[in-house]
């Protein structure tokens, strides 16, 4: 078969496809998207629309739509005034913990990933092994052994109780390792160390602005793994002033049976729980981009 004939049958098998078929999944794939998109945008906005009614509007009127009384302003006034403003110091500790947990976990993973992949050295592959290990054991089963090791050492019931664990992340490790395999060239390193440049600043200022697509990724899912933890710090902490958003907000839930206002202050601080986690995402998006569309134009 000649070159000619083989364009002329793929070409005649790309004017064969009918537009219909193209159109069908086109259409499907949408609405697939469609759905999915609803899926993770309806609980949202019940919280956005709930975060506005009084409780009496909460139960008297349609749960996806607003009540007769638009209390937003009101119900954040009362989630950041009461009990001397204790919300404002759960959503610090929740941003001590997500923000330098996930900023050091970051760090270490692509330190690790970027060793396990540029450097040679016997044990390599058990190393990742073992780490890559961490992935399949879930947090709430090694919660109890490590408050017995934080109890033992002293840290229990403190801020390092949840901070230590947050700042390890096998997926993170392994995530950073593939992407400097696909992505770090072993010419561009030697080259640095051509130049007299030191390990450590190889890394810090060629590895990491390669891998930053990755880091973002690492960033975002350990950022919104530590804000979203409940079991960690409920076995880890006692003192209420050390809470989480999670720990705190379940707290006032726990109360609305015999307290209705509650659910005023519940709804309305969740809805300012989610905007930190938001802003994270659309301001880190533009990595994501760039690191899709890089290489792309050489």
């Amino acid at each position: 078969m000649s070159a000619a004939t083989v364009t002329d049958s793929v070409a005649s098998g790309g004017r064969n496809r009918r537009p219909g078929q193209s159109a069908g999944r086109s259409i499907l794939v949408t609405a697939i998207l469609l759905l999915v998109a609803l899926y993770f945008l309806v609980p949202v906005y019940w919280v956005v629309v709930a975060a506005t009614k009084t409780t009496e509007d909460l139960f008297a009127t349609n749960g996806f739509w607003f009540g007769q009384t638009f209390a937003l302003f009101a119900n954040v006034r009362e989630v950041v005034a009461y009990d001397g403003g204790i919300f404002l110091r759960w959503f610090a500790n929740s941003v001590l913990y997500s923000g330098v947990g996930a900023l050091l976990a970051t760090y270490f993973a692509a330190a690790g990933g970027y060793a396990l992949s540029r450097y040679q050295f016997r044990g390599r592959n058990l190393v990742f092994g073992t780490i890559l290990g961490g992935v399949l054991v879930p947090g709430t089963a090694t919660a109890l052994p490590m408050f017995l090791l934080f109890s033992e050492l002293g840290l229990a019931n403190t801020y390092w109780s949840v901070l230590i664990p947050s700042v390890v992340s096998p997926f993170g490790l392994f995530l950073c390792r593939i992407y400097a395999d696909a992505s770090v060239s072993p010419s561009l390193l030697e080259a640095a160390r051509l130049d007299g440049a030191s390990e450590l600043r190889i890394f810090h200022t060629v590895g990491l602005r390669i891998l930053t697509p990755a880091l973002v990724t690492v960033f975002l899912f350990q950022l919104v793994g530590i804000w979203n933890n409940y079991f960690l710090p409920l076995v880890m902490l006692a003192d209420q002033d050390l809470y989480p958003i999670t720990l705190g907000l379940n707290n006032w839930r726990s109360q609305t049976d015999r307290l209705p206002e509650f659910y005023e202050l519940t709804t309305g601080g969740v809805l300012l729980s989610v905007i930190p986690l938001a802003i994270a995402m659309i301001v880190l998006q533009r990595f994501w981009r760039g690191g899709l569309t890089e290489g792309a134009v050489k």
